[in-house]
């Protein structure tokens, strides 16, 4: 499978707007890459240029080493001659062909002999698990059938890449998690190269073997969907990733002894202990503390706070408190739990997972965070 290179990738549609600035990332020979971020972000852009059906206004597109677009060199290989399968989010199925029919299309293009054909969709109707309908029409199958069909043709001609732009947003929820499931099981059977489109960071995550996690067109982070959580670039990939989103607490660094800080946060002073790393951050510095909602426990001493809601759902509950002076908090708390809202509590940060941002929201390192209560 191929390496993908995008050299220094941008693309203006005027002089006001660029919906990609600059962006360089390499996609390695059997990734799952997923383009990540809110709407308008420069996802579908990036994945219509490495395709070749949008042209870049500059920069540099390098795929098994082999120049496909060059704003220096004047190349610009068309999209057929790209060797890739491209999965559109409407699955653009030929309503009056069957399930067959609809799969064999691209390989009669192709010239491929009807023995080879016959086999090959066979193949595809075994591995996509819809062996059963070859015969039926778009309009007799469920959405998620039609899905399976359209990655079944996509695969067909056996591409090097495969490029998803949103495939799973027309499906339901449960249907949504199943194919999922399947979209994994076909990479690691297939050992393509994946390249997906979504702004679900769930999908993102389960998913991924790299997220490319996209903001106004700038590259914010690209790293594994375990590192991008743990360990987010910025503020922007601290809240973007992760659900129910990360609690940001707004605080002011009073002293600095070695790696530990004393912090205030709303007239409530903690110390963030970042053990044996060392801390870009200077007394009088306004940090930003990040911790995930799994990371807030309900102890017997700790930070006072009022539960402000209580929301059980079976295996975990979703609580939000918050303190006298202000601060809020989301927590999750795993098991049968609950609590009345206006309840007085204790809770504690049992991490070391807890994330500090400096001045100017970039990542800055992880530590424990302690509150400093009476």
């Amino acid at each position: 499978m191929p390496k993908i290179e995008l050299r220094n990738l941008t693309k203006k549609f005027d002089s006001t707007f660029t919906a990609v600035d600059n962006l360089s990332i390499t996609i390695e020979d059997g990734d799952f890459i997923t383009l990540l971020g809110p709407s308008g972000c420069g996802k579908t852009t990036t994945l219509r240029q490495i395709a070749g059906l949008e042209t870049p206004t500059t920069g540099e597109i390098v795929i098994d080493g082999k120049t496909v677009f060059s704003s220096d060199k004047f190349i610009d290989i068309s999209p057929a001659e790209r060797q890739m399968g491209f999965l559109f989010q409407n699955y653009a199925l030929w309503p009056h062909m069957t399930v067959y029919q609809n799969i064999a299309f691209g390989l009669e293009n192709l010239k491929w002999n009807r023995t080879d054909i016959d086999k090959r969709v066979k193949e595809l109707l075994k591995l996509l698990r819809i062996e059963e309908f070859p015969d039926r029409y778009p309009a007799e199958l469920s959405g998620g059938q039609q899905q399976r069909v359209a990655i079944a043709r996509t695969l067909a001609t056996n591409p090097r890449i495969l490029l998803m732009d949103e495939p799973l947003s027309n499906l339901d929820a449960k249907l949504r998690m199943e194919m999922r499931a399947e979209l994994k099981r076909l990479h690691h059977e297939t050992g393509a190269t994946f390249v997906y489109v979504t702004h679900d960071q769930l999908e993102a995550m389960t998913l991924a073997t790299k997220i490319c996690l996209l903001n106004k067109g700038v590259l914010q982070q690209y790293a594994p969907p375990l590192e991008v959580y743990a360990r987010p670039s910025n503020t922007f990939a601290a809240d973007f990733v992760g659900n129910p989103t990360i609690n940001m607490m707004a605080a002011v660094v009073t002293a600095v002894q070695g790696n530990v800080l004393s912090l205030r946060a709303k007239n409530i002073d903690f110390t963030f202990d970042a053990g044996s790393a060392s801390l870009r951050v200077q007394q009088g510095d306004s940090v930003t503390v990040g911790i995930r909602p799994e990371y807030i426990s309900v102890k017997e001493n700790g930070l006072p706070v009022t539960v402000q809601s209580s929301l059980p759902g079976g295996m975990e509950t979703v609580m939000k408190v918050r303190t006298d002076s202000g601060l809020e908090f989301t927590s999750v708390l795993f098991g049968l739990k609950d609590y009345p809202v206006g309840a007085p509590l204790h809770i504690e940060f049992p991490t070391d997972q807890c994330i500090l941002f400096d001045k100017a929201g970039d990542f800055a390192g992880t530590g424990l965070l302690r509150s400093l209560c009476p």
